[in-house]
């Protein structure tokens, strides 16, 4: 289910990986922790070529904000239990930090921009084996 538009900032948790449908489509993902505190995890899913070059160029640890559509999916383990995911599919990726530049002069706080209620989905990060393509 889509939710909305949202902006959010983080910090890669998870080194992007490049990944090919069954019709030939690249989608790239990565998991990024928009969490100060605690963990507060996040699928990025990019499936626009023209992000490529800034989504191969991601390392963990990278600081990076992210536009796009919020959306969230039950999903169920192998033990059948169910949890919920929480992912965006990126519009647009910006680096932050040493050497990039903010796409603006404003200041985005993941407290201001997004906030789950009481989920913690901290241990609940996607495997290899449970992204769907």
């Amino acid at each position: 289910m889509s939710i909305a538009k949202s902006v959010v900032t983080g910090t890669v948790y998870r080194t992007p990986e490049k990944r090919f449908t069954q019709n030939n489509v690249a989608v790239s993902a990565f998991v990024l922790n928009i969490g100060e505190r605690e963990e507060l995890l996040l699928r990025v899913v990019s499936k626009r070529n023209n992000l490529d070059e800034i989504v191969s160029s991601l390392n963990k640890g990278d600081r990076v904000l992210v536009e796009g559509r919020l959306q969230t999916a039950t999903v169920k383990t192998d033990d059948g239990a169910e949890r919920r995911i929480y992912e965006i599919e990126a519009n647009t990726i910006e680096k932050l930090g040493a050497g990039a530049m903010a796409p603006s002069s404003e200041s985005y706080s993941s407290e201001d921009i997004v906030k789950f209620e009481s989920d913690d989905f901290s241990n609940e990060l996607i495997n290899e084996d449970e992204i769907p393509f």
